[in-house]
């Protein structure tokens, strides 16, 4: 089998040392380059066609985010980010998933060695999932000073009649992983301020999810924010799990409330979208939604089951809009989908669904 071809581009000579020496001892792959910035990567792209390359986003010459940008619409390949751990950094990482940037690596600001040969694990198998991902081609850059679709606030609903109470004091439960930032944004802009609760296990580090549910806040009209221990979900709210910490819900009385913990991992993972969608099942059961977006491996895919079984509507996303066909492939494959959908047709569904009265609605699988 031919190795995965992975060049990487960083401006520390370090970094570029470091992860050389990462992928070249996994008998899977090989860095056939190292550039320094982006202009000698892209001499090295066309010469050497790498399957994957390695992106840093502080360099001379041109930044990763420019790069990245210009990559993504003239030749789109998989790229994973090596962003520093930092807000800025956080920021940054996102605007570049948004981009077409598969996955990301947070490298510390201090410690480098040690730092990302503790993260080796991590780094080749987030380049083993990308050199398989479903890579798309970035649309034409927006005219100066238009902002793009997505930085902009969701325009408000057409007039329509509010969701009726039985659909609010149901709970939409979201798992993904990779590709998931972008999945996630697409289901939730289009719901209305008066959406049933969602809560939403994205796999990320700690330092990531301040900035992605601010990113999400600014653009939907249900507000978004990380997940407080003992806080109450509510209606119209989406609460996010905090990187490197689980969460799942259990009840307080007549509410349901966040419970945020710093347990073990769980499938590799923390947070880990089993334990959001096993708390689902023991604690929801018929007023639990589930959705699984892209994402590699099998984290939730049995506990999605475990709600179906326990009375949830679960949607799936398809493989064809998958960055990666990972956890929703294993779901299916689990039984635990009603309904297998394109990314872009899991809100409308959803809405759909809940303006209906749900005891009239069939199960289409």
């Amino acid at each position: 089998m031919a190795k995965i071809k992975v060049v990487v581009v960083d401006d520390s000579a370090l970094v570029r040392s470091l992860l050389t020496e990462i992928i070249n001892r996994q008998p899977d792959m090989q860095c056939v380059g190292a550039a320094a910035d982006p202009l000698v990567a892209r001499e090295m792209i066309r010469e050497l066609n790498p399957d994957v390359i390695t992106l840093d986003v502080e360099m001379p010459r041109m930044d990763g985010l420019e790069f990245l940008s210009r990559l993504m619409r003239l030749r789109p390949m998989p790229v994973v980010m090596v962003s520093t751990l930092t807000e800025q950094g956080a920021d940054i990482t996102l605007r570049a998933l948004e981009m077409g940037a598969v996955d990301y690596v947070a490298k510390p600001r201090i410690g480098i060695s040690s730092g990302l040969n503790e993260l080796a694990t991590d780094i080749v198998d987030k380049i083993r999932v990308a050199a398989s991902a479903h890579v798309k081609r970035l649309g034409p850059a927006p005219a100066a000073g238009t902002p793009p679709p997505s930085a902009s606030p969701a325009s408000p609903d057409t007039p329509r009649a509010p969701l009726p109470r039985l659909s609010t004091e149901k709970i939409i439960c979201i798992g993904a992983s990779t590709g998931g930032t972008e999945a996630i944004r697409e289901v939730l802009v289009p719901l209305p301020a008066d959406s049933p609760a969602i809560v939403i296990t994205q796999h990320m580090p700690p330092g990531f999810t301040t900035s992605f549910a601010a990113r999400l806040d600014s653009l939907c009209r249900i507000r978004v924010q990380e997940a407080r221990h003992n806080q109450r979900i509510l209606p119209g709210h989406a609460y996010i799990a905090p990187g490197g910490h689980h969460l799942r819900i259990d009840r307080s009385g007549s509410n349901y409330v966040a419970v945020v913990e710093d347990t073990e991992p769980v499938n590799r993972h923390r947070p880990s979208v089993e334990v959001l969608f096993k708390s689902a099942a023991r604690v929801l059961g018929p007023n639990a939604i589930g959705i699984m977006l892209t994402g590699m491996g099998a984290d939730g895919a049995q506990a999605m089951r475990e709600m179906k079984d326990a009375g949830s509507y679960n949607y799936v996303q398809d493989e064809a809009s998958c960055v990666v066909f990972g956890m929703p492939r294993m779901a299916i494959q689990c039984g635990a989908a009603h309904e297998i959908l394109p990314l872009t047709q899991i809100a409308p569904a959803l809405l759909s669904r809940l303006a209906s009265n749900p005891a009239l609605v069939r199960h289409r699988i």
